[in-house]
């Protein structure tokens, strides 16, 4: 298990998400009235997106050190970017910085300087949009990330191993998703397998379960599937883990239940620290 390849132009990896769209992504985090699912999930990932543009950002350009993508599954299984991008699989992050399918202008409280708050506005890319319809084909969208992800290791065979985060709130409706899990975390690079972190999204207001390392005293058998479908994490993110607060150990897994949209955040930032290791 090394876990430590460099991250270079010539040498990139790959960012991979499952966003599960079913129906019930329409309901509010923790079944409190406010942002749903869906579109706490979506903001999440253009932020994120945004961040990994800001870290290839050099004098020269956007370098591509990452590759990425979004799968969503209800309704439909298949690519979630919007715009130019639609229907495209894995996408250099040059192609992702140059092409959001819009620009929004959004607004935040800052400080004023004087102990107050004021609205300040912001620019804010959107690449991937909410949606929320239809059953949950789990499976279906891991054979295809089993396939995107197969097809990147063959062409970069020595990249840090890709990260494939699945994010979703309800059981799979095409079978059972563990095999296919199994499959993702067993392939291959020369420097570590495939990394799967998955994160379940609450319609209770439960207290999360962040980064377990084992399967006794999780609440239901839900909860123990997905812990069992995670990856244990490498010692660079449970390194990573550790500095955003939390306890790990050999056995800390890539897994959060009755997720809130903070952890949600936190959980994807975790993740993807690898991003902070480039050249």
């Amino acid at each position: 298990m090394s876990y430590a390849a460099e991250i270079s132009r010539t040498n990139p990896t790959c960012f991979l998400f499952l966003v599960d769209q079913s129906g019930s992504m329409a309901k509010p985090f923790g079944g409190e009235a406010g942002k749903i699912k869906a579109q706490g999930v979506a903001d999440a990932i253009n932020r994120l997106l945004q961040n990994l543009v800001l870290k290839c950002a050099k004098s020269d350009g956007i370098r591509d050190y990452f590759y990425v993508g979004v799968i969503g599954y209800g309704a439909r299984v298949g690519p979630g970017f919007g715009g130019a991008l639609a229907d495209r699989g894995l996408v250099p992050v040059s192609e992702i910085a140059n092409k959001p399918l819009r620009v929004e202008q959004r607004t935040r409280k800052a400080d004023d300087g004087a102990g107050g708050l004021v609205d300040q506005k912001f620019k804010f890319p959107v690449w991937f949009e909410p949606t929320a319809d239809g059953k949950t084909p789990m499976c279906k969208a891991m054979n295809v990330a089993t396939q995107a992800v197969f097809q990147f290791i063959k062409r970069f065979p020595g990249c840090y191993p890709p990260m494939v985060l699945n994010i979703t709130d309800g059981m799979a409706t095409d079978g059972n998703p563990e095999a296919a899990a199994a499959g993702i975390r067993s392939l291959p690079s020369q420097d570590g397998n495939v990394l799967l972190f998955n994160a379940h999204l609450s319609s209770r207001a439960e207290r999360p379960i962040e980064f377990a390392d084992k399967e006794q005293g999780l609440p239901d058998d839900f909860a123990r599937l997905l812990f069992r479908m995670s990856s244990v994490l490498p010692p660079p993110l449970q390194a990573a883990a550790r500095s955003e607060g939390f306890k790990t150990g050999p056995a800390t897994r890539g897994f959060v239940f009755n997720a809130d949209l903070v952890s949600v955040v936190r959980f994807m930032d975790i993740g993807t620290k690898a991003a902070s290791g480039v050249r």
